[in-house]
């Protein structure tokens, strides 16, 4: 798969005049059977790009809901390792791009070598790491883009243009750009600085900006036309699952 697949996924979308969507789940949720499952039926349903938390003890950027499924992810036993040999089975079956989302720790203690390899035979597009500062994952974006995966830019509120110039220096795939000053979770309002932050990424980054933690419905999007090219929504999803409920139908809502 090249390089381009995350932002070739982003701007189809936005040329048939939609906002490319972007599903988070934790990997192995809501348990090892169903979870592949909800992967297909998300992919099935809309979903251009999909993500995959990679669970970790220790979430410091998860909300409440996230962390909690991300906790009953990990008594089940799921780790990278699972998520990359099980993703390789399936991968052939979905056609959304796939990024994986998390932490530092379990990436490092898998090998950044190996897992930049592994996730590529696994087909995995593009890597979001929450807890990783430009200055020092320079290097290891090197090396994922050697094995054609991403290292997609986080950047938020409180990223000054100056530093987002430097996440857009050999950025690819899209820029992610956090609403919220605080950890992940749907919320009924985001905050009205963010049109700045979003102005800004938009004039600097040369890729799409998708925007994410806290979006719960489409409405949201409403105030920020023109700013956000692709929306990405975990915890407003994993409540539904929770009320068993499926993924087609809140893939419904926003594909509208």
């Amino acid at each position: 798969m090249s390089i381009t697949t995350l932002a070739d996924k982003i701007n189809e979308a936005n040329a048939e005049g939609r906002t490319a969507l972007i599903p988070f789940l934790p990997g192995g949720y809501p348990n090892k059977d169903i979870f592949w499952k909800e992967i297909l039926e998300l992919d099935a349903n809309g979903a251009d790009i999909i993500e995959i938390g990679m669970p970790f003890s220790d979430p410091v950027a998860d909300g409440p809901v996230v962390e909690a499924a991300s906790l009953k992810c990990l008594d089940a036993g799921v780790n990278l390792k699972w998520i990359i040999e099980e993703l390789a089975k399936v991968r052939s079956q979905i056609s959304a791009g796939i990024v994986l989302m998390g932490y530092y720790n379990p990436v490092l203690q898998y090998g950044l070598e190996k897992f930049a390899k592994d996730a590529n035979a696994a087909g995995v597009n593009g890597l979001i790491i929450a807890d990783l500062p430009y200055e020092e994952g320079v290097e290891f974006r090197d090396l994922l883009a050697e094995n054609e995966v991403v290292l997609v830019p986080l950047v938020g509120l409180n990223t000054t243009p100056e530093r987002m110039k430097l996440y857009a220096d050999g950025g690819n795939g899209f820029c992610y750009f956090v609403s919220v000053l605080g950890t992940t979770g749907d919320r009924d309002s985001l905050p009205d600085e963010i049109k700045v932050g979003l102005k800004n990424a938009k004039e600097i980054f040369d890729i799409p900006v998708a925007l994410g933690f806290g979006l719960k419905h489409p409405s949201q999007l409403i105030p920020l036309e023109g700013l956000v090219d692709a929306a990405v929504f975990g915890s407003a999803l994993i409540r539904h699952i929770d009320d068993g409920k499926s993924s087609a139908e809140f893939m419904k809502v926003w594909k509208k």
